[in-house]
């Protein structure tokens, strides 16, 4: 008898991904094989992002191409799940391609789910019906029992893998949908954690990057005393097999300065800082209820700089949030100058449904003045890590191999059969070089021979 099927594609955020790569395990565990296309498969799973409208336009736009293609193929079925599922949940019930709405708090159900479907053809929903009330026990162990029993690396690297450490998020940025989506922060148990940690070094994990919606706010009582984000770093730093260790994403709200010493004096940790400002304006900054100014922020960066010299800032900033004037895109301007960013994440503003923003503030920044400030600053941002990335000609720079570049066979021929590879340094800079295919998943040095905005070029 051949096995199911399945067949998943993921929206979203580096969360998504580890749920994503949680549930494909949980069903090649189950019997199931995985599936090349949708077409192909007998369940097709959809992991959704509800950060902005455009993500969820492609899950419906994707949900469209699923109905016609149940019109040959009527045994398919298509879960949804993620935080799109669990903010509309009724509507996608509704859907004609839809057999299957799943909340993130709930993956755990999916294989069992899917089953049943398959067998008896019907609907079924499992959401969290308050989404803001408090993370039973029961439900607390099913979602750390899934995470260890599932975890692994990651598809893109053999090497490499998330590790949440922290679900959910308490802030309630007027913007932002996720603590409507995943619900109040709930730190792990660290044992838990160093646990998932240790299995996955032993199957050849080398980096591991610690994940929380504000990952920073990470703390868990013992009886021993309060553990938070810098010692968790230092239990994760005794782990055997590990060499590199990450964490994202920081709140700059309430930002423990150990976490720098911690960085600054425990070799494993890697100089790498992704801390979103999302505007240089207080008065933004203000009604994005984000919990500190334009100089606190700047002060932050520069104490972490100061006690990590190497280390590299990413950042995220929204252009276009209602009442954003020329004078307050200005300041953001001002910001990302003055930052120093090694890379920034730039988006234009999105009215979610049931934020804050959306329900107290008109969109009345238009789109091509949104486009206009995406380019601008996004162009602002490439002269800067330009510049910045020069500094790297000439050094040595030790990397983890992910595999093979896109345009791997482009140059083969001329390099002595070496295919182009892709790599990360410590401070997540992408590096690309020729050398063996078999290097995928080890470190190696390379010598930097030219530089981009985006992307350092070198030699093995």
């Amino acid at each position: 008898m051949n096995k199911a099927k399945v067949y998943i594609k993921s929206f979203g955020c580096q969360m998504n991904k580890l749920d994503s790569n949680l549930v494909a395990n949980a069903f090649l565990e189950a019997g199931f094989e995985s599936a090349e296309s949708a077409t192909e498969a007998d369940a097709v799973l959809v992991n959704t992002c509800s950060v902005r409208k455009h993500a969820e336009e492609r899950v419906f736009s994707l949900l469209g191409h699923m109905k016609h293609l149940k019109q040959s193929r009527p045994a398919t079925v298509v879960a949804v799940f993620g935080c799109m599922a669990q903010r509309l949940s009724s509507e996608l019930k509704a859907h004609e391609a839809v057999n299957i709405v799943c909340g993130p708090g709930q993956i755990p159900k999916l294989v069992d789910m899917v089953r049943d479907a398959m067998d008896k053809h019907h609907i079924s929903v499992a959401v969290a019906e308050d989404i803001r009330s408090r993370v039973t026990d029961e439900n607390a162990r099913a979602l750390d029992d899934f995470e260890f029993t599932y975890d692994s690396a990651n598809n893109n690297s053999a090497s490499q893998a998330y590790v949440r450490i922290m679900r959910g998020c308490n802030n309630f940025c007027s913007y932002c949908i996720v603590p409507y989506v995943r619900g109040p922060e709930v730190s792990r148990r660290p044992g838990a954690v160093v646990e998932q940690i240790k299995k996955l070094a032993d199957t050849g994990v080398k980096h591991v990057i610690l994940l929380g919606q504000t990952v920073n706010s990470y703390r868990y009582e013992t009886s021993a005393g309060s553990v938070g984000l810098a010692e968790l770093l230092e239990m994760v730093s005794e782990i055997d097999g590990i060499e590199w260790i990450s964490f994202v994403t920081g709140h700059p709200k309430d930002f423990d300065e150990k976490i720098f010493r911690a960085m600054a004096s425990l070799p494993k940790v890697c100089p790498y800082l992704h801390m979103p400002a999302q505007s240089g304006s207080d008065r933004i900054l203000k009604a994005m209820n984000r919990g500190y100014s334009c100089a606190e922020y700047l002060e932050l960066v520069h104490k972490a700089k100061e006690i990590v010299p190497s280390i590299a800032v990413a950042g995220d900033f929204i252009v276009g949030f209602p009442g954003e004037t020329d004078a307050d895109f200005a300041a953001t301007v001002e910001l990302v100058k003055r930052a120093e960013y090694k890379n920034c994440f730039i988006f234009k503003y999105s009215p979610r449904p049931g934020t804050r923003s959306e329900g107290k503030m008109a969109d009345d920044v238009s789109a091509e003045v949104k486009k206009q400030r995406n380019i601008e600053l996004l162009a602002v941002q490439e002269q800067i890590s330009r510049r910045m990335n020069e500094s790297f000609a000439g050094q040595r720079v030790r990397v983890l191999v992910e595999g093979l570049s896109k345009k791997a066979h482009l140059n083969r021929a001329e390099n002595n059969d070496c295919p182009q590879l892709i790599a990360r340094a410590a401070t997540d800079h992408i590096v690309v070089f020729n050398g063996p295919a078999e290097l995928a998943g080890q470190f190696a040095e390379v010598k930097i021979t030219k530089t981009s905005a985006l992307t350092l070029f070198g030699q093995l």
